[in-house]
């Protein structure tokens, strides 16, 4: 693949190191060059062709806490994200991130905000504009798998109406 057409503001020389750094996830430079390429590519599958799908759900973490230093908001990186736990999923990667199934704790919040979202005729989406949150992140909270502040479980609580949830 042409990496040309996402590093444009690179010569000759910087394209080739790129090319090798990319499809290096244990090069110094992997986790600045490819965050510059997932910023501007929208094409999974020319991302796929540099890197394998597992050395992206290593990376991604530190992939994505590099980026959040770079921009708070990003919708190419909540666009990645997705595609993240879509793997997460469908292949049930094993890595620091994915262990396992989710806690009793977070199911059973995440079940309670559920029950209490359709209660209240409420689509993940129509929800997320609501609170302010992306729909991925209702979906894992709702799912158990995702880590929410007590700011956030305030404020879901809030707007669904919601006065205890068992632990």
């Amino acid at each position: 693949m042409n990496i040309s057409k996402y590093f444009w503001d690179l010569n000759k020389k910087a394209l080739r190191q790129t090319q090798g750094i990319i499809r290096n996830p244990k090069h110094p430079r992997f986790i600045p060059r490819i965050t510059v390429f997932l910023s501007r590519c929208d094409r999974p599958r020319e991302l796929f062709s540099l890197i394998s799908k597992s050395d992206f759900v290593e990376t991604w973490p530190k992939i994505k806490a590099y980026w959040r230093k770079l921009a708070q908001e990003s919708d190419f990186r909540d666009w990645w994200e997705t595609i993240y736990e879509e793997l997460l999923e469908k292949y049930k990667f094993r890595h620091k991130v994915a262990k396992g199934k989710p806690s009793t704790l977070f199911s059973n919040i995440g079940r309670t905000l559920r029950e209490a979202r359709i209660q209240k005729g409420l689509s993940q989406k129509e929800l997320s504009l609501i609170i302010g949150m992306k729909q991925p992140d209702i979906s894992m909270i709702e799912k158990g798998k995702k880590n929410i502040t007590l700011g956030t479980l305030s404020r879901l609580s809030k707007v669904l109406e919601i006065k205890k949830i068992d632990i």
